[in-house]
């Protein structure tokens, strides 16, 4: 058994390669904490979070070594450790940033696990890594954006490619489908929940002619019912989920009919325990079940899903992973080293702290 020594947490600030264009914004760079859950015995597991915004960096390090303290000398056993934290923030709530930190934790407690038992972390959880089918994760670039979006998609190994959309006139979210399309790409779109209700559903029937595989949070994403109208009144399949908190959000969404198939974030959905709960929910229910970012850890996590549908991959982290997860063919790598596969670069962390 492993016993928790230190669990240490640091604060990167990573430019990305390109700009994130979205309906809400551009994303400029990956603001990540990055976890060292360190055993006594020497065993180290590794995960990390991703904070959206850079503002948070300093509050989310915080509380990942101030719940870490609470758990000293606990044996490395990632259900109890949930399940103390969980207890502990019962007041609080488990939501937000302390519900972010409590699944870097859970990540980390995972990684350690089954890098003690030098498996691959998928093969800990009772299956074995396998490829998984991957899509490329795009901005919103306008149509030429979209042209060479396209063409880096189908270079990198892709055959498939998500877009942001949400352009003042569905015209040109039209346009920058069909560039992929054009391309021989299996296209998705996100509207990162620009639009209301009736915008919503008056754009998705427009799509419904475009042969799209979904669209996702087309409209506030805690707004169930106003989802499941969306889904109800499309032919296209509807994807929500990202910013579901816990699995608790994912069985009022399925209960609401609020979407046709789920994207689970590692993080927010409350780590790799969380992940479990609410995949088993998902399939319950004839769910399909695809990632939000964290491809290294997902690509574990979708391969003993059996209701897998696709990985999100963003190369946001990539700077500071020694080995990033690689995409063949259209198929996400899952790592088979043991744990998920995760190691620094600490010369390009040292660049990036924060």
């Amino acid at each position: 058994m492993l016993t928790i020594k230190a669990i240490r947490a640091r604060a990167v600030n990573v430019p990305l390669r390109k700009p994130h264009p979205t309906a809400g914004g551009n994303v400029l760079s990956a603001p990540l904490v990055l976890i060292d859950l360190e055993t006594a015995e020497g065993i180290t597991g590794r995960s990390y979070l991703f904070c959206y915004t850079a503002m948070v960096l300093k509050p989310v390090t915080q509380l990942v070594q101030s719940l870490g303290e609470l758990l000293l000398g606990d044996t490395v056993a990632p259900l109890d450790l949930n399940r103390k934290l969980q207890a502990r923030l019962r007041l609080l709530g488990q939501q937000g940033l302390a519900g972010m930190a409590v699944a870097g934790i859970d990540m980390a407690a995972w990684d350690a696990v089954a890098v003690a038992a030098k498996l691959p972390l998928a093969a800990l959880l009772g299956g074995s890594p396998r490829p998984v089918p991957a899509y490329h994760s795009c901005g919103m670039s306008g149509v030429e954006g979209s042209r060479a979006d396209a063409e880096e998609t189908l270079a990198l190994g892709f055959d498939a490619i998500k877009f942001k959309v949400g352009h003042p006139d569905v015209a040109q979210d039209i346009a920058a489908i069909r560039a992929a399309r054009e391309a021989g790409l299996k296209v998705m779109v996100d509207y990162n929940q620009s639009l209301d209700i009736v915008s919503a559903i008056a754009r998705g029937r427009i799509l419904d002619q475009e042969g799209l595989l979904w669209i996702e949070e087309p409209t506030t994403a805690e707004d169930y019912a106003g989802h499941a109208r969306i889904a109800a009144a499309l032919a296209t399949p509807v994807q929500m989920g990202e910013n579901m908190w816990g699995p608790g959000d994912l069985a009022k969404a399925l209960e609401a009919q609020a979407c046709d198939c789920i994207m689970l974030d590692v993080m927010k959905i409350g780590g790799v325990t969380g992940w479990l709960q609410a995949a088993a929910l998902a399939e319950g229910r004839g769910i399909r079940v695809s990632s939000h970012l964290f491809p290294e850890i997902s690509a574990h996590l979708l391969s003993v899903t059996r209701s897998a549908q696709f990985l999100e991959y963003q190369d946001w982290a990539a700077p500071i992973l020694q080995e990033p997860i690689a995409v063949t063919k259209g198929l996400a790598q899952t790592p088979s080293r043991a744990g998920a596969g995760l190691a620094w670069n600490e010369e390009v962390v040292a660049r990036y702290l924060v």
